[in-house]
This record gives structure tokens, C-alpha cells and sequence, in this order.
């Protein structure tokens, strides 16, 4: 599973919308819809603020780990 399908996964188990996560994560939401998609990589600050906000490892999303240990 690729990154953007990590977040996407995580986001809709906790019944996140995509505007909730880009406003906590300060990024529009176009720009976070295209993160979801795959056309957009985060950078180094944005990969924190999501894994903060969604409660995931930084491990997990990058797929270095293929469960999520919260």
C-alpha cells in the first residue's frame, strides 16, 4: 500500500473529512486532495502534522511498517 493510500485509509477510519484534515494540518484543501490522489509528496513538516493529527506513525504511513502501532 503507497503512502497516499495510508492516509486516505486512517482519515476515513476516523471519519475525518478531507477539509477537517487539511484545516488541522494547515493546507488547503486542494492541495490535500492531490495528497490523497498521489500527485502531491508532503514535505517533512506536513508528514509530522499528519501523523499528530491522524494518531499514526510515521513508520506506517511510509511503509516501513504495515501495521499501524498507535
Amino acid at each position: 500500500m503507497e503512502f497516499h493510500e495510508r492516509v486516505k485509509k486512517i482519515r476515513k477510519e476516523l471519519k475525518f473529512t478531507q477539509k477537517q484534515v487539511s484545516v488541522a494540518i494547515e493546507m488547503a484543501e486542494r492541495t490535500y486532495q492531490s495528497l490523497e490522489y498521489g500527485k502531491f509528496k508532503p514535505s517533512f513538516d506536513t508528514l509530522v502534522k499528519l501523523c499528530k493529527y491522524l494518531n499514526a506513525s510515521a513508520d506506517y504511513l511510509l511503509g516501513f511498517k504495515e501495521i499501524n502501532e498507535r
